[in-house]
């Protein structure tokens, strides 16, 4: 609490000038995330200014997201990286349905984009990437992205990689390239809802198979394949959306020999593998029958729009590279210029490690929190799987009353019944605070009488 900037130096209006000393000090790490604030009349009266000054300083901290008040305790430096608050549908105050990173202050992305895209113009202009680039990205783009995946894929080389604008791209041209309307492919019973939307568009039939709390069952995914012959299996073997599971080696080598035997291909989906560098994928084990997908919206940020595919073979990655330009013509290659030089320079490395970290801290938080429900949950994870008692519908309702969304299991079945559980993503919240106050609400609606609520 014994902050006091430096403004003397500073030109603009005072309180202005408190706020970029303070971004400064973050920026600088004289301040770090979740310290607390002087009063504002503190530190008016340390700097010899009006409180009003200072007053609304605090104010415009706030807006910006770099400062958090709490009641009853006061003033801290945000807990995450300055995120400005999104506007959220009435009535929901806090958003938990949203499967996204959390973004914290070690994570230094707005002073690492800044000195990325400084880097960028610096050495070719930015203009340099408004043009066309080819789809799929350049060769030295691949290059770079494969020498990076090599460490858990070692199959990840340029000419079996595309660099595609995000996963749902991926799995929308893969549905397309490998299956006909009314062909089946085989998922999970829960399963990433984009799956489910590009089957409706492309007039794919799913038929999820049976899974238990360590993830699909290979019998049943046996039994599934010799039953419906499908053209692909659609998978998501780490830190599964929305369960959390993670396939064991034994399940991964039995679940690899499935995919051979049946003569199909598996479309894996390693989002959030990087978040568990512990798991490996299957593609090592069936490189020849699988396309891995590897996403940074999970790992660093949704808006980069940014993703890997690895293909088979190199026949594979020119078709799918076509199917790409076909349909979206090409990633943003400012975005593709700026990810390569974070992983060329190991930024992206430290800011994974980062988010990987706030996650840990996050599912810890959780833990304490939700002690004595049933939920799924992984160290790493962005969310967790809560089980609901008396009724999804019920209690998702009531939650939505008080402020805060998550996702019933209705979002994520294939086929049949949904299971009374939800999809609390932990990262969407902005700071530890909301989070806080989102398990808050969460615990007070599981506690709550069932006969109590009313379904609106």
């Amino acid at each position: 609490m014994d902050w006091t900037p430096t403004i003397s130096e500073l030109s603009g209006p005072r309180y202005q000038r408190i706020v970029e000393a303070m971004e400064t000090d973050i920026a600088a790490g004289r301040l770090v995330r979740g310290q607390q604030l002087p009063t504002q009349r503190a530190l008016a009266k340390a700097l010899g200014i009006d409180l009003t000054t200072v007053t609304r300083a605090y104010t415009e901290a706030r807006r910006r997201g770099i400062m958090e008040a709490r009641v009853g305790q006061g003033s801290f430096v945000s807990e995450t990286s300055a995120r400005r608050a999104v506007d959220l549908p009435h009535p929901v105050a806090i958003d938990l349905s949203m499967n996204v990173p959390p973004h914290p202050l070690e994570a230094q992305l707005d002073e690492r984009i800044i000195a990325g895209m400084e880097a960028l113009r610096a050495q070719s202009g930015l203009t340099a990437f408004l043009n066309y680039q080819p789809p799929g990205g350049s060769a030295h783009e691949r290059e770079v992205a494969a020498r990076w995946m090599r460490s858990r894929v070692p199959h990840a080389h340029a000419d079996r990689l595309v660099i595609c604008p995000g996963a749902q791209t991926i799995l929308f041209n893969l549905l397309a390239h490998l299956a006909r309307p009314g062909d089946v492919v085989l998922t999970e019973a829960l399963t990433f809802p984009g799956i489910k939307a590009a089957a409706v568009r492309l007039g794919i039939k799913l038929v999820g198979v049976a899974m238990d709390d360590g993830g699909i069952l290979p019998d049943a995914l046996a039994k599934a394949c010799r039953t419906h012959r499908p053209k692909a299996v659609y998978l998501i073997p780490t830190l599964h959306n929305p369960t959390t599971a993670t396939l064991s080696p034994e399940r991964r080598g039995a679940i690899a020999k499935i995919i051979r035997d049946s003569d199909t291909i598996l479309i894996e989906d390693d989002a959030y593998g990087l978040l568990d560098r512990s798991a490996v994928p299957i593609a090592n084990l069936i490189p020849e029958r699988t396309y891995l997908a590897t996403t940074l919206s999970k790992c660093i940020a949704p808006a980069l729009r940014v993703a890997y595919l690895v293909t088979p073979d190199s026949d594979a990655q020119r078709e799918m590279r076509a199917y790409l330009q076909a349909t979206v013509q090409m990633p943003a290659p400012l975005m593709v210029a700026l990810v390569t030089h974070w992983i060329e320079n190991g930024i992206a490395d430290r800011i994974i490690t980062a988010i990987r970290n706030e996650a840990i801290g996050r599912q810890q938080l959780a833990q304490r929190t939700l002690k004595g429900f049933q939920f799924l949950a992984k160290p790493a994870a962005h969310h967790l799987w809560l089980r609901l008692p008396g009724g999804q519908p019920d209690v998702a309702a009531h939650l939505l009353r008080n402020g805060l969304a998550v996702v019933a299991a209705d979002a994520f079945i294939v086929d049949g019944t949904p299971p009374h559980a939800a999809r609390v993503s932990l990262g969407a919240a902005r700071n530890r605070s909301e989070l806080t106050e989102a398990l808050r609400i969460l615990v007070g609606a599981l506690q709550k009488p069932a006969d109590t609520r009313q379904i609106v």
